[in-house]
Parts: structure tokens; sequence; C-alpha cells
């Protein structure tokens, strides 16, 4: 176990959870400090090359890769059988959360399933592990080590790659887009570390999840519900 290594690996964690989310600050600056943490961590193919954007533009950006495509960000939109298996993860991550004590709350709610949510867990969990070698329980170390290998295993690493190619595909020059290829090869090497299974799956042979109505906005919102579903996005 290593304290220093959990702590710089919960930083970029939280950097990218709080990135992914609607600009309320201008993250662009914190990349050189981001950059210099992942050197730290020996992950060379993990480096963010984003250039320096005034906090108006970075808005916009994510307004053109998430506003009308913003089923993009939720695991349960990729790839589930049937609408019912979406209550069944949702219950599964609120599992997970239950466990470590990680709430939901704040100025800015979201489903347990949005990417910034899972993100921002993966850095609880690495802060707790930092805390345990800290304090010299290995026992508590290894269960936080243990989660995060699940955690990745059953739901970052099964969806992460669809996120990464459909952003790709609607935002290709979107610093957004970019943000998501530097967290693809973060997450990639944090489950190399892990020994999680990281999944790939070409986006083109993942059908989305049937739509249901009780998980979106369709009953008031103007779009059609082909609109904000991943399976609706052209083909490049």
């Amino acid at each position: 176990m290593d304290n220093a290594q959990a702590l710089q690996r919960a930083q970029i964690y939280r950097f990218l959870s709080e990135a992914f989310l609607y600009p309320r600050e201008d993250w662009t600056m914190d990349i050189p400090l981001v950059n210099e943490i992942a050197s730290r961590l020996n992950w060379p193919e993990a480096r963010l090359d984003i250039p320096p954007l005034a906090l108006e533009d970075l808005q916009a950006a994510h307004r053109f890769a998430f506003g009308a495509a913003g089923s993009l960000c939720y695991e349960t939109e990729y790839g589930l059988p049937h609408e019912y298996r979406q209550s069944q993860e949702l219950a599964d991550l609120g599992g997970f959360y239950r466990a470590f004590g990680f709430q939901m709350g704040g100025s800015t709610r979201e489903r347990p399933d949005h990417l910034a949510v899972e993100l921002e867990f993966m850095s609880v969990l690495a802060l707790k592990e930092a805390l345990a070698c800290e304090n010299g329980s290995d026992d508590h170390a290894e269960i936080c080590v243990d989660a995060a290998r699940k955690f990745v295993q059953d739901h970052l690493g099964r969806w992460f790659e669809l996120f990464r190619q459909s952003l790709a595909l609607t935002a290709g020059d979107s610093p957004f887009a970019r943000l998501a290829e530097y967290a693809t090869a973060f997450l990639k090497a944090d489950a190399a570390r892990l020994g999680a299974v990281w999944q790939q799956p070409d986006r083109s042979a993942v059908a989305a999840t049937p739509f249901d109505a009780d998980f979106s906005c369709a009953t008031d919102c103007p779009l059609q519900p082909g609109l904000i579903n991943p399976s609706a996005i052209p083909e490049a």
C-alpha cells in the first residue's frame, strides 16, 4: 500500500469528476498541476493536453458536447438488455456508495450513474485507502482497494470506453472529447494497477438501453427520445 500514490490518484479522480460537470470555474488552469501529479504516478500514457480557455468558452464547449446528448454521461444508457436492468444497476451503485458512506447531495445533484458521480466515488475510495495507510490499517486499505477493483470492473470499466467513442463522434474537437481521452488513459492505467478487467467494446456493436420515460425528461422535454439516446448519434 502506498499512501502518497493513493492521495495522488484521489486528486486526479476528483479533478476529472468536477471537470465533466458544467463548468463554474476554469479547470484548464489546473492542467499543469494534474500532469505533474500524473507524472509522479509514472503513468506517462495519461497526459492532458488542452490549451487554456476562457470560462465562457469552456461553458459553451460543455453545452455543445452534452446539451442535446446529455444521456451520454449515464452508465445505464449503454447496452443494458432491458429498461428494468437500469434499476438493478442503480441499486448496485447505491450499495457501493452506502457501504463507504458516500452520500449524494449538495448544490449539484445527479443520478448515481452519472460519470462525475462514479469518478468522485473513486476519489473517495482512494482517500479512504490513503487514510487507512496513514493509520497503519492494512486491512482497511485492502478493503478500499478491493472495492475500487470491483467498481471499475463492474461499472466504469464496462462503459467508459463507449462514452469516449460517443463523445468523439459528437464533439471530436471539443476540450471535453480530449478530457475523455485523458480520463480513459488514466482509468485504464488504474484498472491495470488494480487488476480489474477493462472492457473495450466497439460502439457500433452495442445497442442502446431500451428507452424508459422514468429515467429521462421525455414527458417534459421538447426533444424526441432518439435525440437523447446514444443509438441516435450519427456514425462517423
